[in-house]
């Protein structure tokens, strides 16, 4: 499938729900971790790849404000896999820089010490950035950036009228980012768990019944071709897009 995609249309930033590790692994009579650790590698395969195919942002949705409910046991070794999988030299082979989003803050200091020392190792890096979602959700970016910008106007450096979507855009945490143009979920899931609501309002949506472990290079394939499929409006009609496109 890879042959019969548009090299031209490539998502410039693809985001991927990672869904199923826990799933997959009590279907094979395993601990949850085991998992999580199958997935860490489907993560090196789907960087390499997106790489290889000119993606320049691929944000991974790796650990939820929500699952700090999760049990103790398994919220530990998640963290663990967070540091080995920080020792990939994968960034360095495929040139990819890494990024963190989330309330990073909530993190074990010896993670929140690792991911800063890989931000800083692959800053010049300069194929793919990789964005981590970690300590992340979208109602709790939202309602940071809306208190700094309430600050600010209580602070007169920016009045009311200044407060547009340019505005909000700028204090998320994805400021640095282009939006995604396409959102896939593994695991058969059909929700988006609070997961870039706002970076999302015109994204392409692609849901697969692929548990995350098993997801390979021929699944993303699959997903890339449906979203170059897709006729992308942003609230114009088909006319005036194609129009467009033909100018």
């Amino acid at each position: 499938m890879v042959h019969e995609l548009d090299k031209n249309r490539i998502p410039e930033h693809i985001a991927i729900i990672m869904d199923g590790n826990g799933r997959w692994a009590t279907e094979r009579g395993k601990e949850r971790s085991y998992g999580h650790q199958a997935g860490v590698d489907t993560v090196r395969h789907i960087t390499s790849e997106c790489t290889r195919l000119g993606v320049k942002y691929l944000t991974l949705y790796t650990f939820s404000t929500e699952n700090w409910n999760r049990p103790a046991d398994e919220i530990s070794a998640l963290m663990g896999l967070v540091l080995s999988s920080l020792e990939d030299e994968i960034f360095m082979k495929n040139n990819v820089r890494f990024q963190v989003i989330g309330d990073i803050g909530r993190l074990p200091a010896v993670v929140q010490e690792k991911l800063q020392q890989t931000i800083n190792n692959t800053a010049g890096n300069t194929a793919m950035t990789m964005v981590v979602a970690l300590s992340y959700s979208s109602r709790w970016e939202i309602t940071e950036a809306t208190k700094r910008i309430a600050q600010e106007v209580k602070n007169g450096s920016m009045m009311l009228e200044d407060i547009d979507e340019a505005m909000i855009s700028k204090y998320l945490t994805t400021a640095s980012m282009p939006d995604p143009e396409l959102l896939i979920r593994t695991g058969g899931e059909l929700r988006i768990s609070n997961y870039l609501l706002w970076q999302i309002a015109y994204s392409e949506l692609y849901f697969c019944e692929t548990y995350w472990p098993d997801f390979r290079e021929e699944h993303l394939h699959a997903a890339i071709a449906d979203y170059q499929m897709r006729q992308r409006r942003f609230g114009k009609t088909e006319e005036q897009v194609e129009s467009e496109r033909q100018q």
